[in-house]
């Protein structure tokens, strides 16, 4: 069986056993004929909310979050849409926020390549997390303050935008997360990214109820909630499948619940051997990211199983952060397991503590460029051959033995059918 897995730029064919081989794929949304009439009606007929129009009629300061250069969300088409509506209530202050989180901040040259046109009168501007002097406290939790950058939290009318997947932590990307990462002080941040709160069973993909990482956001965002939201949802090709708006809560949830019917697969059992990707260029580019794939395949490889993922790690670890040096710093992963502190996180810590739990459930071995004794000081196993090593993985469990394959990695998360009882 030829399998084509997305990887770097291109793309790896591989010749797999086709008489033991199940490749997973799940059945994206189509396109949507005309975008911009979608995000009207959306807009118009909002979810839980008045339609944004009579929101924006008074305001005086609106501000616009909209995700950074490490999310595809189409900020190009949805800010000038947006600037429509608004021009028709009035000629309110607007400033766009580009969410950075926890990354760095934008320059404004790549600010200006987020949404490519602003009007002169607009302030278009990137959050610093690291800046106190930008950031309000708006209140607290019960994990601690919570700090929001000032033009958010002075303004009449708040609008969030976004893209909705599944995520690893929160359940689905989008909603709340674009406030709370998104526009949050870095203390906040490590707060919400306790070793508590990621190693909790329930903060996992495809859930929000009953997701303690969803709450702590929720619980923050209601602090200084937006007046409107605006989630799309897109295909392979960032084309838009479907626009969600109103209510921040109510909107979200639609978009999720559309999300999960188009961007899951059902798994009829876990597998001893389970070959993954990281969906291929911009999500493969580093080690970090491909933790997220890592994670999907997890929920399907069977207890003993061996775990094999395809990510080009062209940029390395990456060098930034305290990814490397998290990992790095500790013989095993057991050893950084049992080293994370219960209160707020270190800067990355989130994705080295994924990475453990992943392997030491597990053997994992990587195909990439990552130097190869990068890789091993990062408990992976590097390889060269996957067209040879996934027959041998197979042989040595036996007759009956089958492969996953993913193609999509964390773009196709994968549900069990039922309670898997194998072993």
């Amino acid at each position: 069986m030829l399998v084509r897995l997305p990887y770097g730029q291109g793309h790896l064919a591989l010749n797999l056993p086709g008489q033991c081989t199940d490749v997973l794929l799940p059945k994206p949304a189509p396109a949507l004929d005309d975008e911009f009439d979608a995000f009207t009606h959306a807009i118009t007929h909002p979810t839980g909310a008045a339609p944004l129009a009579d929101l924006a009629r008074g305001a005086r300061r609106v501000c616009i979050v909209i995700s950074d250069m490490t999310r595809p969300t189409p900020n190009h088409r949805l800010v000038p849409w947006l600037l429509r509506e608004l021009q028709t209530a009035g000629r309110p202050q607007v400033t766009v926020l580009v969410g950075t989180g926890s990354h760095q901040p934008h320059t404004p040259e790549q600010c200006r390549a987020l949404v490519q046109a602003v009007p002169d009168t607009w302030e278009l501007v990137s959050h610093d997390a690291y800046d106190t002097g930008v950031l309000v406290r708006v209140g607290d939790t019960a994990l601690g303050p919570v700090w929001l950058h000032r033009a958010w939290v002075e303004a009449d009318l708040r609008v969030v935008t976004g893209f909705i997947e599944p995520h690893f932590f929160a359940g689905y990307s989008g909603g709340g997360k674009g406030i709370m990462p998104g526009v949050a002080g870095i203390d906040t941040i490590l707060s919400f990214h306790s070793a508590r709160l990621i190693g909790d069973t329930g903060t996992t993909w495809l859930q929000l109820a009953g997701n303690p990482t969803q709450q702590a956001v929720v619980e923050a965002v209601e602090l200084c909630p937006p007046h409107f939201l605006v989630n799309v949802t897109l295909d392979d090709r960032q084309a838009i499948t479907g626009v969600f708006a109103g209510h921040w809560r109510l909107a979200h949830a639609a978009g999720a619940a559309f999300c999960e019917a188009h961007a899951t697969v059902t798994a009829p059992a876990t597998y001893p051997v389970v070959l993954v990707t990281n969906g291929g260029h911009p999500l493969d580019q580093n080690l970090y990211q491909t933790v997220k794939g890592m994670s999907a395949a997890a929920r399907i490889t069977r207890p003993g199983g061996s775990m094999v993922v395809a990510s080009s790690c062209s940029a390395g670890l990456p060098e930034h952060g305290n990814f490397r040096n998290l990992l790095w710093e500790h013989d095993d992963a057991l050893r950084l397991l049992r080293s994370l502190p219960p209160g707020p996180a270190r800067h990355d810590q989130w994705q080295a503590q994924v990475l453990a739990e992943i392997v030491s459930a597990f053997p994992v071995y990587l195909y990439s460029q990552l130097a190869r004794e990068d890789a091993r000081r990062c408990w992976l196993r590097p390889v060269d051959d996957l067209e040879g090593l996934i027959p041998s993985l197979l042989a040595a469990y036996g007759p009956g033995a089958r492969v996953a394959v993913l193609p999509r990695g964390p773009l196709a998360v994968p549900q069990l059918a039922a309670p898997d009882v194998t072993g």
